[in-house]
């Protein structure tokens, strides 16, 4: 292949990038066949009359329907032509109503487990994240009618719930387990109603991806400074040998307190204090930064009790 000696030609249903090797796929052109259009569709049917030495037996608007049934498909048109040739005697002219019941639908196009998994699950996702609800509701319902397994759905469904949801909506996992605890408990069909249901919820709900974010900033954080110890004071102490090396020295039980708050170190000595999570001012996340802002005066507050600006008398 890679001085001409061998010409390789393949073809495949499947995703290249998934399929073929990477030393294969190098020193291959690839080329995409997609969906023929309905110009293409049109000139399939026209080289079929020419052949039978007769018109189509269908109007204009059943004409069309019958391109909109094949789907893009070359092969398949071909077979609803012949279908209608062999079926409607000569004379006689079908509407759309008089095709569709002597035609039966395609089946929807889905492979399970190549390309058209990854890709329809992707389209769900985006356009829950996008809050469009009735593009996501068509993309869960080309999945189901495809043959897709609704636990995987819903479990993909969970999944955006915590990370695309998030604290802007805390009640969305509880929402997203409820609704995969009811399918499991009745099936298809009625049990879809509960995928309905949950990407409905998830698709009007605020968006939010700070504790996916959070926890990613965390993880990074972690990795760099994975070897430093808690502060002693946050540290357990139950021999006495450990209190004498001064494990829980100066801890203060924070619910003790007037304001149940104490405002101590809580990350390592040798390490500043960090900000992980940054809540956005939307759904009840603007509780969280109602919240936040509250700790964070009262800890400036208690630090500037434990260390005073020094007088300028004193200096």
């Amino acid at each position: 292949m890679e001085n001409g000696t061998v010409i390789l030609v393949g073809a495949t249903t499947e995703n290249p990038s998934f399929e073929l090797n990477s030393a294969l796929l190098s020193r291959c052109k690839v080329f995409v066949m997609k969906p023929l259009d309905d110009d293409a569709l049109e000139k399939i049917i026209r080289r079929a009359e020419k052949v039978k030495e007769r018109s189509l037996p269908v109007d204009d608007e059943a004409r069309q329907t019958l391109k909109d049934l094949a789907d893009g498909d070359g092969r398949y048109t071909i077979n609803l032509v012949e279908t209608l040739f062999d079926l409607v005697k000569e004379g006689t002219l079908l509407n759309k109503e008089g095709l569709l019941k002597i035609m039966q639908k395609r089946a929807p196009g889905y492979d399970k487990s190549g390309d058209g998994h990854y890709n329809l699950i992707s389209a769900l996702h985006k356009s829950l994240r996008g809050s469009d609800v009735d593009a996501a509701l068509y993309w869960a319902a080309r999945m189901v009618t495809g043959g897709e397994d609704p636990l995987y759905i819903l479990r993909r469904l969970t999944r955006f719930a915590m990370e695309d949801v998030g604290m802007c909506d805390p009640n969305a996992v509880n929402i997203a387990i409820s609704c995969w605890d009811a399918y499991e408990r009745l099936g298809s069909p009625e049990g879809d109603i509960a995928i309905s249901q949950l990407v409905i919820y998830l698709a009007t709900a605020p968006k939010s991806n700070s504790a996916y974010k959070a926890w990613g900033n965390a993880c990074k954080t972690a990795r760099e400074y994975g070897t430093l110890n808690p502060p002693m004071h946050i540290l357990n102490a139950p021999t006495k040998l450990m209190k004498q090396l001064g494990y829980g020295e100066g801890y203060q039980y924070d619910q003790d307190l007037p304001d149940a708050f104490s405002g101590q170190n809580y990350f390592p000595e040798k390490m500043a204090r960090q900000r992980f999570y940054i809540p956005p001012e939307r759904g009840f996340e603007r509780e969280i930064n109602k919240r936040l802002a509250y700790f964070d005066r009262l800890r400036r507050e208690k630090n500037m009790k434990k260390n005073p600006i020094p007088d300028k008398k004193d200096e």
